[in-house]
């Protein structure tokens, strides 16, 4: 099963992008890349490499971590030109280090080096992102607690950097705002309070005929009660609570709904988290505190 299938079918029970969806936001992206990267022609190509010309390139790892972005980078290949062949050594999700060769490309030469950057950066990026998403799954190995990402990611690449995720063994969030309703501390101020903002997002549903799942943050204890006064909450956020506090809310929830707990969570502290109970741990820093693999692709002579 390819990791786009992966992708899809889990994100399906919360409610998530369809296949369809995922599939359109790839190329979209794809697109957007050669784009901006070509424009109306790498002259530099064009001014001395031969139309004809072809070539064969390695895409060499220095650095070690996870690789990320391998189906992707078939992707972009494929939208350059279909006459590139890629001979693939090493699978998404894979460990690698310094030295390690991912793949091969031959073909056209002028279109090896049209698909390069795009390749490069979004596999840099990605790898980065499934990397530190492996080590904040191995830092929970043995608990039940699951690691989720966020909306905090890069504008216009959302579904490489939460499809990275993927592929280093986390679990997605919500994709976007339009498919799940998230009952945030400004939501729950502007609408008048947590009873309320959840009745007018059941209304809104009903009137719509939407079929999302209500979450709700809660920013202490006290408001964990009053949301567990209202029925059909999928789950609970519990934000920025401190372990005792953390430990007293997971109690106090039991199995009434999911708990999720944000805020303050790095590699120091996201154990004692999990310890807690939590159904899940969310980290904005899986996508937005990462630093890129060093990835490079070098003509084979």
């Amino acid at each position: 099963m390819n990791q786009f299938v992966i992708f899809v079918q889990i994100n399906l029970s919360y409610n998530m992008i369809t296949q369809e969806q995922f599939d359109n936001e790839v190329k979209m992206i794809i697109a957007n890349a050669i784009r901006e990267d070509v424009g109306d022609g790498d002259h530099s190509s064009l001014a001395c490499i031969p139309e004809n010309a072809r070539g064969k390139a390695k895409l060499l790892v220095k650095d070690k971590g996870i690789i990320g972005g391998v189906n992707f980078a078939k992707k972009v290949f494929a939208y350059v030109d279909k006459r590139l062949k890629l001979e693939i050594l090493i699978e998404d999700g894979s460990e690698v280090t310094y030295g390690d060769i991912v793949m091969y490309v031959e073909g056209p030469a002028q279109s090896i080096l049209k698909a390069e950057r795009t390749v490069l950066n979004a596999m840099q990026r990605m790898s980065a992102i499934a990397t530190k998403t492996r080590m904040f799954v191995d830092l929970l190995e043995g608990t039940k607690t699951r690691i989720l990402d966020t909306r905090k990611t890069t504008p216009g690449i959302r579904v490489l950097e939460k499809w990275a995720v993927k592929i280093g063994g986390g679990e997605n969030h919500r994709f976007a705002l339009y498919d799940m309703i998230m009952l945030k501390d400004n939501h729950i101020d502007f609408a008048g309070g947590i009873t309320k903002a959840i009745d007018m997002a059941k209304e809104y549903l009903k009137e719509t005929g939407k079929d999302l799942h209500i979450m709700v943050e809660a920013r202490d204890l006290v408001e964990v009660e009053e949301i567990l006064k209202s029925d059909g909450i999928y789950r609970i956020l519990i934000d920025n609570f401190d372990y005792e506090d953390t430990r007293k809310a997971v109690k106090m929830i039991g199995d009434k709904c999911l708990t999720e707990s944000s805020g303050n969570i790095n590699e120091t502290t996201i154990r004692h988290y999990a310890e807690c109970g939590v159904n899940y741990i969310s980290s904005g820093a899986l996508t937005h505190s990462v630093h890129n693999m060093d990835l490079s692709l070098k003509a084979v002579k």
